[in-house]
């Protein structure tokens, strides 16, 4: 029976309009649920800032720093300390005197017992210091201040590192995300294709081979699908965990890697908006590369963190050098003393029973000689000084490498995402072809299944280079010490 061809692609035609436009419906339905209930970039970013434990681990370290230094101050405030103390005497102590003393005819072996104290003893002591000259204590205040800094900057550098890696976790879950959309995509467009071949077969206007080709297409696509849907829920949860947020399963986000336009904001949906102006350093180009360096040398968190740890060694070896300074300090005293028998009787109240003294002075302390201790220490903390100074020109060297290396390759994702629209372009421009010629006959099975292939890597070349692009620009803004949320404003970042 001979099949009239051109009803037979009418039918065909008509059949995959249809398809389309119920999948078109489904899809659209869902997306719409999903919108609904995602979550934007900037929303895990404030729960991670808000939830991350290593985060909170370094604010209690400087919640402890701060508290350092009010202690290290201590030191230099007076200190006025009171003592008090009763005493009852079950049995007064007794002392033995000469007898001679009270009696001149007294022989040489005759004692008198004396008793000392009474019944109930009373003491009372307020001491009170103030150091006037002790260079120790004052340049541990100023260490302490330092290190009160050093623990800051470690706050902020967490804190950047924690946006930093939410950043590039989102990055990650939309491109795991576009790796299924595509395998989806061709999935469907293979089984769309095997229909219509199939049909086709039945038909008497294509090979049994076509079919095969076409069958073999699909058993390697369908795994890399599970795959690939695997890969979300990998990068979901573990975006779920740098967040903080408890539900993994169900956490959703907005944007879309393949609709992003890098080159114009407005002309991006609101979601892909958020995601692409959520950026600290805002200048790009290989011309900004002196500005980064610039921003990077004055703000980057590891950097000043050691600047800080140089003052710290700094301080440390003068701590030690003040060891060989003299300490001066006003002290005074002020005792009552009391004594009654009988009942108790609070500090005694009879004539004779109690008794004041009061003392005021200056105290010098000079240090002469400790068996050549401070000399090794000053050493020591010499040498910890020049370890973290060459330290700081090491991390200088590396953080200008890595700040020119992100520069240009900003530069190289964004040509790279431009020329892979143009390829997507004509990618798909080559696919309806490729289908049209091959369901007029004038074309392969193998043309088709080229042209479905070839659209299916330019597409993921162009999501591959916006995540590119989006991961570098994370990574500088954490190299420039610009970190949304940490060191810039968003809201004023989007404005400028």
């Amino acid at each position: 029976m001979r099949v009239d061809r051109t009803d037979f692609r009418v039918q065909v035609m008509v059949g995959k309009t249809v398809a389309v436009f119920l999948c078109s419906l489904l899809t659209f339905g869902k997306l719409e649920s999903q919108q609904a209930n995602s979550l934007g970039l900037e929303t895990l970013v404030r729960s991670a800032l808000d939830s991350n434990r290593d985060l909170v681990s370094a604010r209690e370290g400087l919640i402890t720093a701060r508290e350092q230094v009010s202690e290290a101050w201590s030191e230099v405030y007076p200190s006025i300390d009171l003592n008090a103390s009763y005493s009852r005497n079950i049995s007064p102590p007794i002392n033995f005197l000469p007898a001679v003393f009270f009696n001149p005819n007294a022989g040489p072996d005759d004692y008198i017992g004396i008793q000392f104290g009474a019944d109930n003893t009373w003491n009372n002591n307020i001491s009170f210091e103030q150091p006037l000259f002790r260079p120790s204590v004052f340049v541990g205040v100023g260490a302490a201040g330092q290190f009160e800094s050093f623990q800051g900057e470690v706050v902020r550098g967490e804190e950047q590192a924690v946006v930093t890696q939410v950043r590039v976790g989102y990055y990650q879950l939309l491109l795991a995300q576009e790796q299924v959309r595509l395998t989806e995509n061709s999935l469907d467009r293979v089984r769309q294709s095997l229909r219509e071949t199939r049909a086709l077969n039945q038909a008497g206007l294509a090979s049994d081979y076509d079919v095969l080709r076409l069958e073999v297409e699909l058993a390697n696509l369908e795994p890399n699908f599970t795959r690939a849907e695997n890969a979300v829920l990998q990068a979901r949860r573990q975006l779920a965990v740098q967040a903080g947020f408890e539900d993994q399963e169900s956490l959703r986000v907005i944007g879309a890697l393949s609709e992003m336009e890098l080159e114009e904001l407005s002309d991006n949906s609101p979601g892909n908006q958020e995601v692409l102006s959520f950026m600290g350093f805002q200048d790009t180009g290989l011309e900004s590369a002196k500005e980064a360096l610039g921003y990077a040398a004055e703000l980057r968190s590891d950097i000043r963190q050691l600047e800080l740890n140089e003052e710290l060694r700094h301080s440390e070896m003068r701590l030690e050098q003040a060891e060989y300074l003299p300490n001066i300090t006003m002290f005074g005293n002020y005792i009552i003393n009391a004594q009654n028998n009988g009942a108790p009787s609070f500090f005694a109240s009879g004539v004779g029973q109690r008794a004041y003294s009061r003392i005021v002075g200056l105290r010098v302390s000079v240090p002469i000689f400790q068996g050549f201790r401070r000399n090794s220490r000053i050493d020591q903390r010499r040498a910890a000084l020049r370890q973290a100074q060459a330290q700081t020109r090491q991390v200088i060297g590396l953080a200008e490498s890595q700040v020119k290396g992100l520069v240009e390759g900003i530069d190289e994702a964004l040509l790279r995402a431009r020329a892979q629209r143009l390829a997507v372009n004509q990618a798909e421009r080559g696919f309806e072809i490729a289908s049209a010629q091959y369901r007029e006959g004038l074309s392969g099975q193998l043309e088709l299944t080229d042209s479905e292939v070839a659209l299916r890597q330019s597409e993921f070349n162009y999501a591959q280079a916006v995540y590119d692009y989006l991961v570098a620009r994370a990574q500088l803004d954490e190299a420039t010490g610009r970190v949304p949320l940490v060191d810039v404003d968003i809201a004023t970042s989007r404005g400028s």
